[in-house]
């Protein structure tokens, strides 16, 4: 039997360009990791692994004392905060008003419309799974919400990713479009190891993040450029 995800890609190259296909078909494999690690980590075959992660990162003989010396762990506390809300939130509003000022504000609103949706998405999820947050090492970061996905590795994914790949369409030069989803995709990997290096993640959590975020914000570029062939949203330069 052919596997879905196989079917999907030989339907999607007979049937769009290869630009959109290619976006498709990589959202498509976002979901589907996303899908196989929520059934592992369900069925608590990922137990091991997680703990074997975490334990990595904490000082032998000592869960309380992450590695590396103090400013490691100040470092790990900077970078998580580059997926806190408020700093998600700033850096949507202003790409918003970037895109707003440059008149293409059919997409302005389209990014608000994806990350809102994302944020729905990962809220959603996060309640479904209810899964506890790891007790084998102190936190490094104060927590409110349940475990699975991470919401910072996956929130991060999402606006990131997104704010690079629709501003990257205002770009001419192939080389800045590649340099700002580059950097989206460093931040976004970043955020996520410092959840785990912090404790506050099992790093399925993260993995699971990653996977749903990218898978979201692909789909949503894909979305961009579907639409802007219909005319619907500002072209690419």
């Amino acid at each position: 039997m052919t596997a879905p995800p196989a079917r999907f890609l030989r339907w999607l190259s007979g049937h769009m360009e290869l630009g959109l296909a290619a976006l498709l078909a990589l959202a498509a494999a976002g979901g589907w990791a996303f899908a196989l690690i929520a059934d592992e980590v369900a069925e608590g075959e990922t137990h091991a692994f997680d703990e074997a992660v975490l334990l990595s990162l904490r000082a032998p003989g000592n869960p309380a004392d992450p590695l590396g010396p103090p400013w490691v762990e100040e470092l790990a506390r900077d970078m998580t905060a580059l997926g806190g809300t408020a700093v998600l939130a700033f850096l949507t509003v202003a790409v918003f008003g970037l895109l707003w000022l440059q008149r293409r504000r059919l997409t302005a609103l389209f990014l608000v419309a994806a990350v809102g949706g994302g944020l729905t998405l990962s809220s959603a999820a996060k309640a479904l799974f209810d899964r506890p947050r790891p007790d084998l090492v102190p936190h490094g970061s104060h927590v409110y919400t349940a475990s699975f996905p991470s919401g910072h590795s996956m929130m991060s994914a999402i606006v990131y990713l997104t704010l690079a790949l629709l501003v990257a369409r205002t770009l001419p030069d192939r080389r800045l479009k590649i340099y700002v989803v580059t950097l989206a995709a460093a931040v976004t990997l970043s955020v996520g190891v410092s959840r785990v290096y912090l404790g506050v993640h099992w790093p399925t959590d993260v993995l699971a993040g990653w996977a749903a975020g990218g898978g979201w914000a692909l789909g949503c570029a894909a979305l961009a450029r579907y639409l802007s062939r219909r005319g619907a949203i500002e072209d690419e330069d």
